[in-house]
């Protein structure tokens, strides 16, 4: 074959391999997917756990999350008006972490300080696994499709060399553009997995923080507030 008919062979292939028809979104992710190769559904099933694990765990948070500030004025109300069974009852009527916490400590009111704020880091040590639990995974799944994304990537990086080296002139350049698709694909597919998963990652990351200040902050107050309330009282007994 002539020099310059090889060369027009090569350019028509490539001219077909790259002529797309216009397409829908839905048409464009299933060409996306296939063109990407097997590691695309990796990522993909990847990218679906991080973001069902995202989505637990902010609906769990929604359920573990309550207004301190408003929680805690309640409580003092009712610990200043020596209603400690009502403060209880308070904490009670909600399933919110913080809760839990108060309602444990004021289990203890008449009881000495230290004896509270053991019941009150007794409580913590037990909620705060519940606020971090399942977020590595987000992250792992962040990690791990960043890998196999550049897994594919070095997969169609070899299928390109493999075609430039041993194919027919006329089929070369559809599988050097076979090769690029699956090497950008899932390159493109594994950062968007990442980035995407990183940031949901980092948003509930922050927001379990501020839960877990929120409950040791509200902790120190409840023991102070219960300890200035037995000192009141202990005062006012010794001036009786």
């Amino acid at each position: 074959m002539e020099p310059s008919t090889a060369s027009q062979v090569a350019t028509d292939a490539l001219a077909q391999a790259t002529a797309q028809p216009e397409l829908n979104m839905f048409q464009f992710a299933a060409k996306f997917m296939s063109d990407g190769g097997i590691f695309m559904w990796v990522i993909l099933g990847m990218w679906a756990v991080g973001l069902a694990v995202a989505f637990e765990r902010w609906n769990r948070y929604r359920t573990y999350n309550v207004d301190g500030a408003s929680l805690m004025a309640t409580i003092r109300k009712f610990v200043i008006g020596n209603e400690i069974s009502a403060a209880i009852q308070a904490c009670s009527e909600s399933n919110a972490l913080l809760s839990l916490v108060m309602k444990n400590g004021l289990k203890r009111a008449n009881q000495s300080k230290d004896q509270v704020q053991d019941a009150l880091e007794a409580t913590i040590l037990e909620v705060v696994p519940k606020i971090e639990q399942r977020l590595p995974t987000i992250a792992l799944m962040a990690n791990v499709s960043t890998l196999f994304g550049l897994l594919g990537t070095i997969q169609g990086l070899i299928q390109s060399f493999q075609a430039v080296a041993n194919a027919q002139a006329a089929e070369k350049a559809q599988l050097l553009a076979m090769g690029i698709s699956v090497a950008m694909n899932t390159t493109a597919m594994g950062l968007l997995s990442a980035i995407s998963l990183m940031m949901l990652h980092a948003y509930i990351a922050a927001k379990g923080e501020r839960m877990i200040k929120e409950i040791e902050e509200n902790s120190v107050k409840l023991v102070d507030l219960l300890g200035t309330k037995k000192a009141y009282k202990q005062d006012h007994q010794d001036a009786a």
